[in-house]
């Protein structure tokens, strides 16, 4: 059988494009788990609370779409900031898995809440994307996954930027690496793990949007974070360039799954590719081997 080596190219890219957004919602799982090391598993419906919030301030109150992406930056910055104060940090120092049952609950009071303020149908966020066709070559893009796919990799370059030389990356790289150094060092680990969740929040409300964008919103927009969860296990918990090469690589892997074996196995191909790495590295392509699992 021949292979259609145009189509294998246009299928890699929309996988590579994808994996962008997996790699973007993957970073803010890691920073959360860097600093504080909890487990969020609510960072899907973080992700959901962003797209909403898009939606309520472009559809509802008529903002331009840049006026309602900032304002839902900064609604997921603040509820980042209200959890990490009055939820979790009361709960550091507990056993992991109670941490970690603490964030399962927080997706589905989220997911609550959106379902009461717009029930749990379907919506299109407003199109705020250019429609044109994007070509690589003879390879076609959809355009918002080419667009999608251009903001992720500037939103990660100016996070890895700021994680190396801002004042506050160094803060959250340092309580990563020993918290109670960090402190005899006079820096302020409580307020870092605040920075650590409002900054996660806010880049999961931005890809938040632009998953919205590419495929409309629902309440049932967390499943996103299954994958996300995949991803940052593959790539390593605390890494972040893990983070960025198992968005990649899981986009791929499900892109080509679904084109070649169908949309039935994406998920079974994920999963074994998951398997696969654990087997050989249970702490992940390029996470630490002190990584508690739960």
């Amino acid at each position: 059988m021949e292979t259609d080596w145009l189509l294998l190219f246009e299928v890699s890219l929309a996988g590579l494009g994808t994996g962008g957004l997996y790699a973007l919602t993957a970073l803010a799982f890691v920073v959360i788990y860097k600093a504080t090391r909890v487990v969020n598993l609510a960072i899907g419906e973080i992700l959901m609370l962003g797209a909403y919030a898009f939606f309520g301030l472009a559809a509802g109150w008529a903002l331009p779409w840049w006026a309602a992406a900032l304002g839902a930056l900064a609604v997921a910055g603040l509820f980042g900031a209200v959890v990490e104060r009055t939820v979790i940090r009361p709960m550091l120092g507990e056993s992991p898995i109670s941490v970690f049952m603490v964030t399962v609950g927080l997706g589905s009071v989220l997911i609550g809440i959106v379902e009461i303020v717009w029930t749990a149908d379907p919506h299109r966020l407003p199109e705020f994307m250019p429609n044109a066709p994007v070509f690589i070559g003879e390879a076609f893009l959809a355009p918002k996954i080419a667009y999608s796919f251009l903001v992720a990799a500037v939103v990660i370059a100016v996070f890895v930027l700021l994680f190396r030389f801002w004042r506050g990356g160094v803060a959250l790289r340092a309580t990563a690496n020993d918290q109670a150094a960090a402190y005899s060092m006079g820096i302020n680990v409580p307020g870092v793990f605040s920075l650590a969740w409002v900054v996660a929040c806010m880049v999961a409300a931005g890809a938040g949007i632009l998953v919205g964008a590419i495929g409309g919103i629902s309440s049932t927009m967390g499943v996103f974070g299954l994958s996300v969860l995949v991803v940052v296990i593959v790539g390593g918990l605390d890494s972040v360039p893990g983070a960025l090469v198992g968005g990649l690589l899981i986009g791929l892997v499900e892109a080509l799954a679904g084109i070649y074996l169908g949309g039935e196995y994406k998920l079974l191909a994920t999963f074994t590719l998951l398997i696969a790495v654990l087997m050989v590295r249970p702490y992940g392509l390029f996470g630490t081997h002190e990584i508690e699992r739960l």
